[in-house]
């Protein structure tokens, strides 16, 4: 299936976001260590958390995750500390993410964990007991997926877990976006050196608990905000917070070097805000940045930049190669479709310094089953009328209702 998008005239939106998946992953592991028998409130309906619910509530011998990699590490690691056989495997891009690094710190645990398949890959049989806490070493410039994955089952442990991470640490908001959490469910845990996480072998809370809207949703308003450029536009954006642990939430500084206004506006029910959107007129020409903190913004931002003809220097982008497709390589490809040529550094960097190519007709962006590629060049039919993208569905990995979105504020959607 294609979709043909054409953009508003006007941008005049008032959006209810999806709900964060970053939080309400992690919501519904602690929530099942904590033996609550009720679900955490305003859970996402994306792909994402859907298989997380039905793992979690129906315990299945095998379990099937899909396309989750979140879902892969965090179930993973409940699975290892939680009584009991099964097998978790995945879509066939997902047997063939690494997942070793993950298994081995299990195993150093006392996790009892086999490989079905290939060594190293998905999918695993897991045979579940009480684990042991002790001092453990992991590289922090890995997924921190898999050091949140072992955070949020330390508390179960029979003694304390102390994690300390080598070398760089990657997506660390999204390692303190996991402690945060785990202090809201009453664990005990704190960093105790700028490398180095003690967790305390104390058992969770149940505790009632509501989930902020995705700030990595935002993003694509964000970009359309930029894209559309008009002064009198406004985007609302429903369920925010000021002082959101999520770390995509600053998104809000990146584009105001791109010309949008953010603007908080009260607080409503649960401390969470509306936030508005405006175009400022006022634009970077050239934009370095380190993504090292927030790598799920790369594509919106780059292709937000190709648009506005804004040059730019991307680093901490090693991760990319390892989701749901290479997305480095993917960017260069569609990017070159489009008529811009980037080139990339040492698997981490991503470099457009002008630099273009005869750009194909009626483009078709391919989206690689990778959701954040048709989510973040769709806005792009404000600068390319009709442009084209191929299997659409992809947006309900983490935003269900995208297309619908764009069709309520006035883009025209045709399938082809």
């Amino acid at each position: 299936m294609r979709y043909i998008i054409t953009a508003p005239k006007k941008l005049k939106a008032d959006v209810k976001l999806p709900a964060s998946k970053s939080i309400g992953n992690r919501a519904l592991v602690i929530n099942a260590l904590a033996g609550a028998s009720f679900m955490p409130d305003n859970l996402s309906d994306c792909d994402d958390t859907a298989v997380m619910v039905k793992a979690l509530r129906d315990m299945p011998y095998e379990i099937d995750i899909k396309a989750a990699g979140t879902a892969m590490r965090f179930i993973t690691a409940y699975l290892s500390a939680t009584p009991g056989e099964h097998v978790i495997t995945g879509s066939d891009r997902m047997r063939h993410r690494p997942i070793a690094l993950l298994v081995n710190a299990l195993r150093s645990l006392g996790a009892h964990i086999e490989y079905i398949g290939e060594e190293g890959f998905p999918p695993l049989r897991i045979n579940g007991r009480q684990l042991y806490g002790r001092q453990l070493e992991i590289p922090g410039n890995v997924s921190s997926q898999y050091i949140s994955a072992l955070l949020m089952i330390a508390p179960t442990l029979k003694s304390d877990l102390e994690l300390k991470l080598t070398g760089n640490i990657f997506s660390r908001p999204y390692i303190d976006l996991t402690i945060w959490m785990m202090k809201e469910f009453g664990a005990e845990v704190e960093w105790i050196d700028i490398d180095t996480i003690l967790v305390k072998s104390s058992p969770y809370k149940s505790i009632p608990y509501f989930i902020e809207n995705d700030w990595s949703a935002s993003s694509y308003w964000y970009e359309m905000m930029a894209l559309s450029g008009k002064e009198d536009d406004e985007v609302l954006l429903e369920g925010l917070s000021d002082g959101s642990k999520q770390g995509d939430s600053m998104v809000r500084y990146i584009f105001s070097l791109l010309g949008v206004k953010t603007t908080f506006e009260g607080s409503s029910v649960r401390g969470v805000q509306r936030v508005r959107l405006r175009n400022t007129g006022r634009s970077v020409q050239r934009l370095e940045y380190d993504f090292v903190n927030a790598p799920d913004l790369a594509q919106t931002v780059v292709a937000t930049c190709l648009a506005r003809d804004i040059h730019f220097v991307f680093k901490g982008l090693g991760t990319l190669k390892i989701k749901e497709t290479d997305r480095i390589e993917a960017l260069k490809t569609e990017a070159r479709k489009l008529g811009y040529v980037l080139r990339d550094e040492d698997n981490s960097i991503l470099i457009w310094d002008g630099e273009r190519c005869q750009p194909q007709e009626d483009v078709a962006i391919d989206t690689y089953e990778d959701h954040r590629m048709a989510l973040a060049f769709a806005p792009l039919a404000f600068r390319i009328p009709g442009i084209r993208i191929n299997n659409p569905g992809v947006v309900t990995k983490s935003y269900p209702h995208y297309w619908e979105d764009l069709a309520k504020v006035g883009f025209e959607i045709t399938e082809e």
